[in-house]
């Protein structure tokens, strides 16, 4: 792991950019990709008919009719090659959309539907869709290019170039299938979208500034206005912290997010408290706030440890039922937990050129987080020894890490751990046995 992953490497970074609304439609659909792909290879078809009309001038204007002769036999070879990529590539296109589909069920009914963004968000997937309808309207193209005139003095063009330029899509084809079944293959293993889900986690924590001093959050003075949200209903995923700082400093007030990020807020509902004068007008605050139909990583905090959560609840299902993958979900609770164990949380501070506080964000403090990451798998793992003894150990071993007021959230899940074991009705042996600290469950 690098330095992004550990306690030192989570500094103050770089402010986040402002969510764009229209980039993340994108993102999340795939229309788009494709309809831009098969826009672009018309364009280069066009360019490549105008090339081989071209080339047939020239030759005719030279009058080496030998050469163009050459060159209508060599593009009836290619004609076969042709047809046969035009069919070929309608098949491919139902390999990879079947492939996606079970993919995408697979991990919504084993992993978490809140996993299945990973898939629909895919690069790889949606090159390799794009290549493949933009090849095959390539092919169709080119055969609508070839004439029935073999007589090299009549022949006005001959699809030369655009035959070549088919065989390049079909090899740029095949080497996006290749990788994107071995990045399919990969995002199907539990390991690989549980490391991705902490790796996103971890970017969103390295963008999030700290306070200089502790309990600066707490001297805004008092609140003087407050700005409720008129946009749509919907879960708050971006704040414009950029502008909102910019509002704030143009009034000199102090601005503070009521909900947090991941809330789901309604039409009425307070988004801004105002601390040491009027509020902003109403236009500078206009687009500064993104609410969606599900939770993103860009600005949420705690999406992770959600994500990493269900994953751990749903193997412990009874149909499921895999500890093992469990025991990978904590894994990566822990270290989150440890990684942010020292650093101040509960609210972010946005500060202006000057240094002057001008914006506060909420964010989850330590007790919210351990309650996350634990509470709802620690009720479901009594009966699986192998999930309570990684439990017990992650308890342990966040208690050495976190600093001494940070304990107790800890030392009452790992009580009511060992409370719910004892209560569970094994013998005496199984219920020592169930609560012996161990990292890797049972090995």
């Amino acid at each position: 792991m690098g330095d992004w992953m550990t306690t030192e490497g989570l500094r103050e970074g770089r402010r986040p950019r402002a969510l764009s609304p229209l980039r993340e439609h994108l993102r999340d659909t795939f229309w788009f990709a494709p309809t831009a792909a098969m826009v672009l290879v018309f364009v280069v078809w066009a360019a490549a008919n105008a090339l081989d009309t071209a080339l047939v001038e020239a030759l005719r204007k030279a009058h080496d009719y030998d050469t163009l002769d050459e060159l209508l036999r060599l593009a009836d070879d290619a004609k076969t090659v042709v047809t046969v990529v035009a069919s070929a590539m309608m098949t491919f296109i139902g390999v990879v959309f079947s492939i996606s589909l079970v993919a995408v069920q697979m991990a919504s009914g084993q992993f978490s539907p809140r996993v299945v963004r990973i898939f629909v968000r895919s690069r790889i997937t949606k090159a390799t869709f794009a290549v493949f309808l933009a090849t095959f309207l390539l092919s169709l193209l080119v055969l609508t290019s070839y004439e029935g005139q073999a007589e090299p003095r009549k022949v006005t063009s001959v699809p030369l170039v655009q035959s070549v330029l088919t065989l390049l899509m079909l090899g740029l084809s095949l080497l996006l299938f290749v990788l994107y079944v071995n990045q399919t293959l990969r995002l199907m293993r539990i390991s690989h979208v549980i490391d991705r889900i902490t790796r996103e986690a971890f970017k969103v924590v390295a963008r999030m500034p700290v306070a200089r001093s502790s309990g600066e959050e707490n001297t805004l003075g008092p609140e003087t206005a407050r700005v409720v949200h008129h946009g749509r209903a919907g879960v708050l995923r971006d704040v414009n912290i950029a502008r909102l700082v910019k509002a704030a400093r143009q009034q000199d007030v102090v601005l503070r997010l009521i909900p947090r990020m991941g809330d789901f807020v309604v039409p009425g509902t307070p988004l801004l408290a105002v601390h040491g004068g009027s509020a902003p007008a109403g236009r500078s605050l206009s687009y500064t706030v993104s609410v969606g139909v599900e939770r993103t990583f860009h600005q949420d905090f705690a999406f992770g440890l959600r994500q990493l959560s269900d994953i751990g609840l749903r193997a412990l299902s009874a149909a499921v039922n895999d500890p093992t993958t469990a025991v990978q979900a904590i894994d990566r609770i822990v270290q989150f937990l440890a990684a942010v164990a020292g650093r101040p949380l509960d609210a972010a501070l946005h500060r202006d050129r000057r240094g002057s506080v001008r914006l506060v964000q909420p964010v989850p403090g330590w007790t919210e987080l351990v309650d996350l990451g634990f509470a709802e798998i620690r009720a479901c793992a009594v009966g699986s020894p192998q999930v309570t003894r990684r439990l017990v150990a992650g308890f342990d071993d966040l208690a050495v890490i976190a600093p001494a007021d940070r304990r107790e959230p800890l030392l009452r899940h790992r009580a009511l751990l060992i409370e719910a074991v004892e209560r569970s009705g094994l013998e005496a042996s199984d219920r020592a046995f169930a609560l012996r600290p161990d990292r890797q469950g049972i090995g």
